[in-house]
């Protein structure tokens, strides 16, 4: 049986006393979220300590063509043996390599220059693949790649006050959307769907030496961390907190929890980093303007006590609970949080392993709709759930037969699920 039991995480209850005293002091899911975005008063309180990114400045990427040779992490050529009976972190990258260029230029490369926010949120897959499979080999071509549409989105920023059907029309940079129903519109949604992609590949960045300290690399780095501290959380947090970061359902909160880790991990402002964790702590444990958090949303199975189930909407608990499609957006995060040693423990791992495993999936081409396992799913994984194949050799092997969904992001991360048990096994 799982332990429910809440665990105590050192300095929670410090920062969501400080985050009081800031707001008081002052291939593509085929089943997209859509926005249901209020107008909402700005937050008050949060202190803007950093004067991020003038409009007319533009980075520039490397070209991905150009292999840095000298800049690829020295795990690249030192991937221990995968486990027994699993494809190796090569044969997934020969995969993905048949389909790199192609998911590039007729997909990935429009979206990342369409100055249009809809846009991006498709594009963040090809920020996480090509960040997967860096991740997995350390070659650099790949993080090239990832830079370059990051680059360009920052790059066709404008100020909200351009946009003549903003709502909002203040001094943050951003985009408008050409989606019909929120056409014109600053769309919060659309923006974290992709930005924790963003920050992941920040964060890869900053925990890489060999990285972090080449000047080009350093200075594309600061730059967009620079953008994405000020022009990503602040521009939505200050714009209404509880509207645009504590959101309706489970897996929109989801990405901003996993924004706010990653930035809390790289700031270099003790102010913003105590809002970043007072954000992420609410999500995880204690959602200000829901009676719930993503903790107490999650309970045993009813059908597998040794799996877990929640419901995407705050405080329920009723079947069939949230939907598998969106549920990988919930799992993408768990699964970051759990490897940076927040909140989400082994036992919790083991748990959404048979979730997957034997609930959502319990036979070849069979999947459920809900993660209590009923209804007819279409088996798309690639968002999320596909990388709790980390954990389980099983269950790796099992994807390695799965057959929807079979794109750069599922091949990068795929890549990353074995370099990750490889190297479990080797220790």
């Amino acid at each position: 049986m799982l332990d429910f039991r809440r665990r105590s995480t050192r300095g929670l209850t410090l920062s969501s006393l400080l985050f009081a005293s800031l707001l008081f002091g002052a291939a593509c899911d085929p089943n997209a979220e859509l926005e249901a975005d209020p107008e909402a008063a700005p937050t008050a309180g949060y202190v803007d300590s950093g004067e991020g990114m003038d409009p007319g400045e533009v980075i520039a990427p490397i070209d991905p063509s150009q292999n840095a040779g000298d800049l690829t992490a020295p795990s690249a050529t030192a991937i221990p043996p995968a486990p027994s009976g699993l494809r190796t972190v090569e044969a997934w990258e020969t995969l993905f390599l048949k389909r790199w260029n192609t998911d590039h230029t007729s997909d990935f490369l429009p979206r990342s220059t369409s100055r249009d926010s809809w846009q991006f949120y498709n594009l963040g897959y090809g920020i996480d693949g090509n960040t997967a499979m860096y991740r997995a080999t350390g070659k650099t071509q790949y993080l090239d790649r990832a830079l370059l549409y990051v680059n360009n989105m920052v790059n066709s920023a404008k100020t909200s006050a351009s946009f003549s059907s903003s709502r909002y029309k203040d001094s943050y940079l951003g985009w408008i959307t050409q989606r019909p129903e929120t056409i014109g519109q600053e769309v919060p949604l659309y923006e974290s769907y992709c930005w924790r992609y963003v920050t992941r590949l920040l964060r890869v960045i900053r925990e890489t030496p060999a990285l972090y300290n080449n000047a080009t690399y350093r200075a594309q780095y600061d730059r967009l961390l620079s953008f994405t501290e000020k022009n990503i959380f602040e521009k939505w947090f200050r714009r209404g907190a509880n509207s645009n970061i504590y959101r309706v359902n489970t897996h929109m909160s989801a990405h901003w929890a996993y924004i706010a880790m990653d930035l809390s991990r790289m700031t270099t402002d003790a102010t913003r980093k105590a809002n970043y964790l007072a954000v992420l702590n609410s999500i995880n444990r204690d959602m200000p303007n829901y009676p719930s958090s993503l903790r107490e949303q999650l309970r045993p199975s009813p059908v597998n006590s040794a799996a877990y189930f929640w419901s995407d909407t705050w405080g329920a608990t009723s079947r069939p609970g949230q939907d598998v499609s969106h549920g990988n957006g919930v799992m993408a995060y768990i699964v970051e949080a759990h490897d940076a040693g927040i909140e989400f423990t082994d036992q919790d791992m083991r748990a959404f392993v048979t979730t997957l495993n034997s609930v959502i999936w319990p036979a070849a081409g069979r999947y459920g709709n809900y993660v209590d396992g009923s209804g007819k799913g279409n088996g798309w994984f690639n968002d999320g759930l596909m990388k709790l194949g980390r954990y389980d050799v099983n269950l790796q092997r099992r994807l390695e037969t799965h057959a929807v969904g079979s794109n750069t992001q599922y091949y990068g991360n795929a890549a990353l699920n074995v370099r990750l048990l490889s190297e479990a096994a080797a220790r």
